[in-house]
């Protein structure tokens, strides 16, 4: 009777270690399940959020060159020292970024971006100036 007693209670334990066993690999793949598709849906998110600023800076490039273009076609010279600054300060910044290269050896006349720069403040003024 007692080793009857005995079997039956390390019966008992062995299925609760194995029903234990079970339940905690059902919680780690309900876990990794849950993980991945949190990944998926921050992925998502992330490239959503993305493409948004992306529209969002090419609506504001659409506008300013729709501004220049404007005062350009109204015969404003600074529209086109502006437009033209701009785009040789930008190309200038992506010569200097690039990690290949230590010495970057260009001709460069400050004079013409310097005077650019200061046909930028004068659209800025004229723009102040009306707005007042």
């Amino acid at each position: 009777m007692g080793r009857q007693m005995k079997a039956e209670r390390l019966k008992r334990a062995s299925i609760l270690e194995a029903e234990g066993l079970r339940q905690s690999e059902i919680l780690r793949a309900e876990g990794a399940q849950q993980a991945i598709i949190l990944e998926a849906e921050g992925r998502k998110e992330a490239a959503y959020r993305e493409a948004a600023a992306r529209e969002r800076l090419a609506e504001a490039e659409a506008k300013a060159t729709l501004l220049v273009s404007e005062a350009i076609a109204k015969g404003n010279i600074q529209a086109v020292n502006y437009f033209v600054a701009q785009k040789y300060i930008e190309s200038l910044k992506e010569v200097a970024a690039a990690h290949n290269s230590k010495i970057v050896l260009m001709p460069l006349e400050a004079g013409s971006v310097i005077g650019a720069l200061g046909g930028i403040t004068e659209l800025a003024k004229e723009a102040m100036g009306k707005k007042e």
